[in-house]
């Protein structure tokens, strides 16, 4: 596949980040985008609603269904996967991008908090693919896309934020099942995971822990997802991949135009082993 005109991809959390520019990368080929997000109203410190989004990619050259859905609630998310599939004529690709993080000990961390991330990382990336599944069935090269990490069970990654971790590794164990679950059916279930920090508004909500400088931009993220939802279903599923990795094989070699600022030094991400100097 040269492009993705015409396809439509259901986008968990695209009102912003990494999800929206997802959205518009796909848009500007002429794909049809399902902005499945809960802002409907501007927050103060994250800017960015399903409207806005919504907007933004009509304008970029795709079409856009805005959905406020909240995906912890199933019967939500059912019906938003019904809008879409009546809407576009069916569900190619589902992107769960959606993810609730507290980088907190297990003493810092209350239950609401607990429970929010388990809801809406690993149990809120299998409703929503539970829910597109019957569409993804029909469609002419259906993938699922996840962004979550490769599956770690070093206990460095766990000890400082157990919750989160779980929570993030319950999405790729999900991709880890799908991909054997689906294979037969020719459905891609891959993850897509940033090698460095991806600057965010997001990241407000972490204090000053990560400066902007040392971060990438989401466009990253979007160019290796473009890369991945182009490629043959059935010749690719249950891949782990970091994004630079997926562009170096596209060819893409350069990453400077993605850095915030190329003069500073880059943040690795989460979860990543280090690398030797």
């Amino acid at each position: 596949m040269a492009d993705l005109r015409g396809k439509t991809l259901f986008i968990t959390g695209a009102s912003r980040g990494i999800g929206l520019a997802i959205a518009l990368r796909a848009a500007r080929d002429g794909a049809n985008i399902v902005v499945a997000a809960k802002t409907t109203d501007a927050h103060p410190k994250l800017p960015g609603t399903i409207h806005t989004a919504a907007a933004a990619i009509e304008a970029a050259g795709g079409r856009a269904l805005p959905l406020a859905v909240d995906i912890r609630d199933d019967a939500a998310v059912d019906d938003a996967a019904q809008q879409a599939a009546e809407t576009f004529g069916g569900i190619d690709i589902v992107v769960n991008n959606a993810s609730a993080i507290s980088l907190t000990g297990t003493a810092e961390t209350p239950m609401k908090r607990v429970d929010l991330m388990m809801q809406v990382n690993t149990r809120g990336t299998y409703t929503v693919t539970r829910a597109c599944l019957p569409w993804l069935r029909t469609a002419t090269n259906p993938h699922i896309l996840t962004l979550s990490p490769p599956p770690s069970l070093d206990p460095a990654w766990y000890g400082p934020h157990v919750a989160y971790t779980i929570a993030k590794m319950g999405m790729s164990l999900c991709v880890l099942g799908w991909a054997e679950e689906f294979r037969e059916a020719g459905i891609a279930a891959n993850a897509l995971w940033p090698r460095t920090v991806i600057h965010t508004a997001a990241l407000a909500m972490l204090g000053d822990a990560v400066k902007p400088e040392h971060c990438r931009t989401p466009e990253i993220v979007a160019d290796a997802a473009h890369a991945i939802l182009t490629r043959p279903a059935r010749d690719c599923t249950g891949r782990f991949f970091l994004d630079e990795d997926v562009l170096a094989e596209a060819g893409v070699t350069d990453l400077t135009p993605y850095a915030v600022d190329p003069s500073k030094p880059l943040l690795p991400d989460l979860f990543l082993p280090v690398e030797a100097p």
